[in-house]
């Protein structure tokens, strides 16, 4: 247990922030209108399918099909990167980076190009960091904070697109940075078949989760059919692959803020602090906390939901713990043989630094 929560610090965290905040706020009955369990389960369920498309080798079909007969250097890294930005706005940005850094890994040292490694797995982990705030269920602190919120669709992309899109047209420029020759084609492989039957399932089961995401079912009977679903399928495996940390880490954050909340002297000062200050206060929070647990604690002082989602998204660059998806490209890379670790921090705080004042001026001058 000591090992698992030494390795899970923001976790521990969570749970001592919440451990302390208890000798000034007794447990009692309030504590469990704390819980939002709607996002807990809307996580679960959604965490649960990606593991599902994963394991019949969706991913696998699609990299193949995509990147077979690239020739570009700077071509195939940009669409590396690319493919970060996208599919983090489906399948969560840190899904993204542990389905496509390996790969992009892999790919250019089949193509003789680990030079580029370090460049294109920093600007992946930016370019998953960054698309994932264009849609609800990209990352944590969106889902928390658009069912916190009971936000429109309407609102949510008006607050986050501007951003993302900025975003979008800094990967491209940074891309160019990339040298661009000619490479030898890898020889390929044949990925397997994947079962249809399977495919079906979780794509209706995803599809039935996001009528939940936008509030047109109710959460309780969609996690009894997905789970259902899932053990009908003989695949009951898959639900010891959630990332249970990250269900617990919310549990943890959300005990120690609505704590706060019942402290009048703290919840006035931060409520004082954050004032009109949302996109600021929360995007420099971020940095030492990461971008989840700000969102939530920042959350219970200000009505400023939006202020929030684009604070806490445009945080997610900056320091390596900023997002906590950062850390696994690291830990991805870092494991590598022929790791250069000192140059890669050295990439990774130029690129983000440099991300995050271009976009906090815009976004502090925008909204």
């Amino acid at each position: 247990m000591l090992a698992y929560l030494k390795r899970e610090k923001v976790l521990t965290l969570s749970l001592l922030l919440a451990a302390v905040s208890a000798f000034f706020v007794p447990p009692d009955r309030g504590y469990l209108d704390y819980i939002d369990v709607r996002v807990l389960a809307l996580l679960f369920c959604l965490m649960l399918l990606v593991k599902g498309f994963q394991h019949v080798g969706l991913f696998d079909v699609l990299i193949d099909r995509l990147f077979g007969s690239v020739r570009s250097s700077r071509r195939l890294a940009r669409m590396l990167i690319l493919l970060c930005f996208f599919s983090s706005m489906v399948i969560t940005n840190d899904v993204a980076l542990i389905t496509f850094v390996p790969f992009a890994i892999l790919t250019l040292k089949l193509r003789g190009l680990q030079a580029l490694t370090i460049p294109v797995v920093v600007l992946q982990t930016i370019a998953a960091n960054l698309g994932s705030m264009a849609t609800p269920i990209g990352n944590p602190q969106n889902l928390y904070l658009f069912s916190a919120s009971g936000m429109s669709l309407g609102s949510f992309l008006r607050a986050v697109l501007p951003v993302a899109a900025l975003s979008l047209g800094l990967l491209l420029a940074a891309s160019f940075a990339i040298p661009d020759r000619p490479v030898r084609l890898a020889k390929g492989h044949e990925p397997a078949d994947v079962p249809r039957k399977e495919l079906r399932v979780y794509a209706g089961l995803f599809a039935l989760d996001l009528l939940v995401v936008f509030r047109v079912l109710h959460w309780a009977p969609a996690l009894a059919v997905t789970v259902a679903g899932v053990v009908l399928l003989g695949k009951k495996q898959l639900l010891g692959r959630v990332d249970y940390a990250l269900l617990f880490t919310f549990v943890g954050f959300f005990i120690f803020v609505g704590n706060l909340g019942r402290i009048d002297a703290v919840s006035g000062w931060v409520a004082s602090v954050l004032r009109g200050r949302e996109i600021l206060v929360s995007a420099l929070f971020s940095q030492a906390l990461s971008n989840v647990p700000a969102a939530i604690l920042l959350s219970g002082f200000t009505d400023d939901y939006a202020g929030l989602l684009v604070g806490t998204n445009v945080g997610g660059l900056g320091t390596l713990i900023a997002s906590m998806a950062s850390l696994i490209s690291y830990k991805l890379y870092a494991a590598q043989p022929e790791a250069q670790v000192g140059k890669y921090m050295l990439a990774f705080t130029a690129y983000n630094l440099a991300g995050l004042a271009i976009l906090l001026a815009f976004s502090l001058l925008a909204y």
